[in-house]
């Protein structure tokens, strides 16, 4: 493992999203990174250098760098509309097409998040709106209870993602480095996270690049026998300074079940919060 090499690109990661922090939360599309005068200093985060056996927050904290950073990710993502389409694949083995759009707000903490999933399938289109610790369904405007399915797969999203480990911190969610593995020629560093409600998930972290690869967690029904489920990361692009995975495959045990694929994603967008109103009919997790 080169060291002196993750530090670099960690550096020039960091150099890209400072920029973009300065430039304001500014609702620009594209996927290249501006280039233009320095950024100015901010506060250094604690990184890997030469530690042969790194810390566990030495990981996180450079996995925040690499992602943009704490401040750049708070300022250019308070806000965000993501689009795009996800196939899944039922127990016969049926594909289903899903037209989404994600519309999002970022809340002081992150339980105060507001979370807004627009899905548009071959027979029906209707929303999933997360807001308050709740979420309801919406059907032409009227709210509705959804089912436990969708329930469960929206807030699986929020605990087992990304966005958990880039605010442990904020959410008060411990780490627990893994040590180093290698699969597939890849140096991975192996990173547990759990959150206050004691659910883990662990994330497999290129030692080289400090991007996540894939991340896995177990999750079953009251009773039930845990199933473990993986999610896989592809195809990283920088968005307004930070950097965004287009496509990732979730796999149930050995099964491919999801594949999702972001078509476009705009960040610091103007959005009032009656778009994630959500009057009656909701589900308490």
């Amino acid at each position: 493992m080169e060291i002196n090499s993750v530090l670099r690109r960690i550096l020039m990661c960091a150099t890209v999203a400072l920029f973009a922090a300065g430039a304001g939360a500014a609702a620009v599309r594209g996927q290249e990174t501006p280039k233009g005068e320095k950024p100015k200093k901010e506060e250094e985060p604690r990184r890997v250098k030469g530690d042969k056996n790194p810390t566990a927050e030495q990981v996180a904290e450079t996995v925040v760098l690499v992602y943009g950073s704490r401040s750049g990710l708070h300022q250019i993502r308070r806000t965000g509309v993501e689009r795009g389409k996800i196939t899944r694949t039922a127990a016969d083995g049926r594909p289903e097409e899903i037209s989404y759009e994600r519309t999002f707000k970022r809340g002081e903490t992150f339980e105060k998040d507001k979370v807004r999933l627009d899905q548009r399938l071959s027979t029906i289109q209707y929303s999933l709106v997360f807001n308050d610790g709740r979420v309801t369904g919406l059907l032409r405007g009227t709210p509705f209870t959804p089912k436990q399915e969708d329930v469960t797969q929206m807030l699986t999203e929020r605990v087992h993602g990304i966005e958990a480990l880039l605010r442990y911190k904020e959410t008060g969610a411990t780490v627990k480095y893994n040590g180093k593995e290698n699969q597939k020629g890849l140096d991975l560093w192996v990173l547990d996270l759990t959150n206050k409600e004691n659910r883990s998930t662990r994330y497999y972290i290129s030692s080289k690049t400090g991007r996540i690869l894939w991340l896995e967690y177990e999750d079953a029904a009251a009773g039930a026998t845990p199933v473990r489920y993986k999610r896989s990361f592809h195809d990283y692009r920088v968005v307004q300074g930070t950097l965004v995975p287009y496509r990732s495959v979730l796999y149930e045990g050995d099964r491919q079940v999801e594949v999702s694929q972001v078509m476009t994603v705009t960040y610091g967008v103007k959005m009032d919060d009656s778009l994630f109103a959500a009057q009656a009919a909701s589900f308490e997790p």
